[in-house]
């Protein structure tokens, strides 16, 4: 398995479902920045991160939902990290256990 391991001065994880997605912001040194539950459509993710573009990474799980995300990034030049489900709760320094995209902005 390989690991991303480049820096940016913004990171997004996002907790996805069907329909929503929680989305959270944090800078390089931890401080929330961003924390909504939102639709789970392009517009309100553009919407978030607008403000933080082009400095910012974007990760997501890696569950059936997440596709549209990745090629989101893609059409505009935003990296993209996909997480493992399985690593998840193993790696990383997580903020809170309770919510997932503070888990997936720790990969």
């Amino acid at each position: 398995m390989r690991y991303y391991t480049q820096q940016h001065p913004y990171y997004c994880g996002i907790d996805l479902h069907a329909k929503t997605m929680y989305i959270c912001i944090l800078d390089a040194d931890g401080q929330t920045l961003f924390h909504e539950n939102m639709a789970a459509n392009a517009e309100f993710l553009q919407r978030a991160v607008e403000p933080f573009l082009p400095l910012i990474a974007i990760s997501v799980e890696c569950i059936f939902t997440w596709y549209w995300i990745a090629d989101f990034c893609t059409e505009r030049g935003i990296p993209f990290v996909l997480g493992h489900a399985l690593y998840m709760p193993v790696r990383g320094h997580l903020k809170c256990t309770t919510q997932g995209h503070f888990k997936v902005y720790h990969l």
